[in-house]
């Protein structure tokens, strides 16, 4: 199968920029499209963003300008960075993989939270 570690996430100040990895490992050849996802305290998880194996990107409007979402197939890693960040940023971001199979796998979870 296919396992997703994130790392990056912490504090960070309104207007600040912050940057999100994901890490993946077992059978990455499986992977497809992978993606970031958040969600907030009391709310449903919603899209990020979305990069396919060809760099085909999908943004959310509400990011769409301030985050930057990038793949490296070669060493199994996914990336975004974050700018111009607000206190409605303030999530838990996951990060996802989309495997050719079907199935969906989810990383653990890591917290931003944006000051103001």
């Amino acid at each position: 199968q296919v396992q997703l570690v994130e790392s990056g996430g912490g504090l960070v100040q309104a207007g600040g920029s912050l940057g999100l990895s994901c890490a993946a490992s077992g059978i990455t050849a499986w992977i497809n499209t992978m993606g970031w996802y958040r969600q907030s305290p009391g709310k449903q998880r919603e899209l990020v963003a979305t990069i396919t194996r060809s760099d085909s990107t999908i943004y959310a409007g509400s990011v769409k300008g301030r985050f930057t979402i990038s793949r490296d197939n070669a060493k199994n890693t996914m990336n975004l960075r974050m700018s111009s960040l607000s206190p409605d940023d303030t999530a838990i971001y996951y990060c996802n993989a989309n495997l050719y199979t079907g199935t969906l796998i989810w990383g653990q979870g890591t917290q931003v939270t944006v000051s103001s």
